[in-house]
């Protein structure tokens, strides 16, 4: 087991839309003592996200305030290789979960975040050809060198998840997984039983449906919009974002939502989500309204 004992935040903060808002550091930096403020901790990255270029902004916003480094918990994840037109020898999006893909990325997001170690470092997602045994061995040079703390997976099915864990002699801390009223499967296909038998809580991605819960014209999407409504309502709130994240966090996996917004305000109503206690028919009302039938 690791010497440093791994605590992530109740929530997490997103950063993969870092790029779009154009902040400048100081404005980062104000994001960044404002999550704090809100006891959200763990900063979430990829060292795809912004066509490679979010940890470096992220990196610049620390530097100008290297303390805070300690008050954090830097999570980065690795193993995609898109197609960017900055990157005009890859000519196809693919996967790579080599050792020493692994090693290089992982030293490319300390430089850029501007930092020593990671506290967690993820595969990204599920790879065809990802050998165990080679990504244990990755996973052991960066513990052995201190340059990564703790390390998970992203979008792996129980199995995936096994298979490696099969091969590490320290646990796996996370897998981090898309789970929102729009999207159930998670729910249903094993993942969060295996989180909750390992107590290993799940990151949470994409809690509000990349917007379509606000948007989407479908069904489903009414059903649940009208739903949450509702129950906002008997919540004496008119944001539904929360009982969203409320949602999320009554599931007994005891999942950590992800919050992807540069908005103090919205920031601040997620957070306070936490506050919000759905009872069961509140909370099977909402899962009913996104699978369209009751429960059997």
């Amino acid at each position: 087991m690791s010497v440093h004992k791994l605590q992530l935040s109740p929530f997490i903060a997103g950063f993969w839309r870092l790029c779009d808002w154009q902040h400048t550091p100081q404005q980062t930096l104000a994001l960044i003592e404002h999550y704090l403020s809100l006891g959200v901790t763990s900063m979430d990255h990829a060292d795809i996200y912004g066509e490679h270029r979010c940890e470096a902004l992220f990196g610049k916003a620390l530097a100008l305030k290297p303390s805070l480094r300690q008050q954090m918990q830097l999570v980065s994840k690795r193993g995609i290789k898109p197609a960017f037109a900055s990157t005009p020898e890859r000519y196809v999006n693919h996967y790579d979960t080599s050792y020493n893909h692994i090693i290089a990325s992982a030293e490319q997001s300390l430089r850029a975040l501007q930092t020593d170690y990671l506290d967690l470092l993820l595969i990204h997602r599920p790879d065809p050809l990802m050998n165990a045994d080679e990504v244990a061995s990755a996973f052991e040079q960066l513990y052995q060198t201190g340059k990564v703390r703790h390390f998970g997976v992203s979008n792996f099915t129980p199995s995936q998840f096994e298979l490696l864990q099969s091969r590490l002699d320290r646990p796996l801390a996370t897998n981090q997984l898309e789970i929102s009223p729009m999207q159930l499967s998670a729910l249903h296909d094993g993942s969060l039983d295996q989180c909750q038998q390992f107590r290993c809580a799940p990151m949470a991605w994409s809690c509000l449906g990349g917007g379509e819960i606000f948007t989407d014209t479908s069904a489903k999407a009414k059903r649940l919009r009208a739903t949450l409504n509702k129950i906002a309502a008997q919540h004496n709130t008119d944001d539904i974002s929360q009982i969203i994240y409320a949602w999320v966090l009554a599931l007994p996996s005891r999942p950590k939502p992800i919050i992807g917004s540069g908005d103090l305000a919205r920031i601040t109503s997620a957070v306070a989500s936490q506050h919000i206690n759905l009872d069961r028919q509140q909370w099977f009302s909402i899962w009913q309204a996104s699978s369209g039938h009751c429960v059997p």
